[in-house]
């Protein structure tokens, strides 16, 4: 939904682990996922636990009829093949896009991973302009889920000179604001719900009992929030075991115009 007005563009955007679409009564449903977002009529969608393919024979692949039916295009990462299957992180867009970045993060696993965490770096253009926007789903150990989120904030990608201002990094980072990894963040980024103007951050995990706050949006200096808390409803709180976390973000008109020159990368390059 486009909103301009006198002090720059409005954009909505959602950042929500859907748990491969398995909701809480233990139903596998990408369509409600699809429902909950459409109902936040957001601009940018930062998924995690996206499960890709058919899960049954015949049927349509679960991420691109969710596209589909939002009107979105989609960009997609895997972090796990099996069976014909994916499943990883994604960024879906109502705007003109390009991916810049796919890539895994640092692993501390002594073997090879089962789920390779990863990132993806998508502009997006507003209005003429560029808007770099990060998705990532980190690691639940803490050691390696800090390398994680240093390599995040160094010269790969929000460090990057193509990732310059404005720019969000989002995501399921499973990292509470006590712990080591979401000071990484916090130290060099806004944090859109504690610079929220109309009320308290509140947790996003789990929908049955919300108790902490994993799922972040962080923004850089020039992006003003306007608004950001989790979207708590009877159908979040069966969708997913995490609530959706949707922040109004105003951006200002001077931004860059659109044209990095950074060379897209992908997961298949490194394989």
């Amino acid at each position: 939904m486009k909103h301009v007005d006198k002090q720059g563009r409005i954009v909505r955007i959602l950042t929500y682990n859907v748990h491969r679409w398995l909701g809480t009564d233990r139903k596998i449903v990408p369509a409600r996922i699809a429902e909950v977002i459409a109902s936040c009529k957001p601009d940018i969608v930062a998924l995690q636990e996206v499960r890709a393919g058919r899960v049954h024979a015949g049927e349509a692949d679960q991420a691109a009829s969710v596209a589909s039916d939002l009107g979105m295009e989609l960009h997609f990462q895997p972090t796990i093949r099996i069976l014909g299957e994916q499943y990883g992180i994604a960024i879906l867009t109502r705007h003109p896009s390009r991916l810049v970045r796919s890539e895994r993060l640092p692993s501390q696993s002594p073997g090879p991973a089962f789920e390779k965490r990863s990132a993806l770096w998508v502009s997006v253009e507003i209005d003429g302009h560029a808007m770099q926007v990060v998705n990532a789903h980190l690691s639940l150990r803490s050691g390696e889920r800090r390398a994680q989120a240093a390599a995040l904030m160094g010269s790969d990608w929000m460090g990057h000179p193509d990732c310059a201002d404005p720019a969000v990094l989002l995501g399921d980072f499973n990292a509470p604001p006590y712990s080591r990894s979401y000071r990484l963040f916090a130290d060099r980024l806004r944090d859109a719900q504690l610079a929220n103007p109309s009320g308290e951050p509140q947790p996003t995990f789990h929908t049955r009992a919300p108790v902490l706050r994993l799922d972040h949006v962080f923004v850089t200096k020039s992006v003003e929030v306007v608004a950001a808390a989790p979207v708590r409803t009877a159908l979040t709180r069966v969708a997913s075991d995490h609530f959706p976390l949707l922040a109004e973000l105003r951006v200002r008109t001077r931004a860059r115009k659109t044209g990095a020159k950074y060379a897209p990368r992908t997961e298949g390059e490194l394989l």
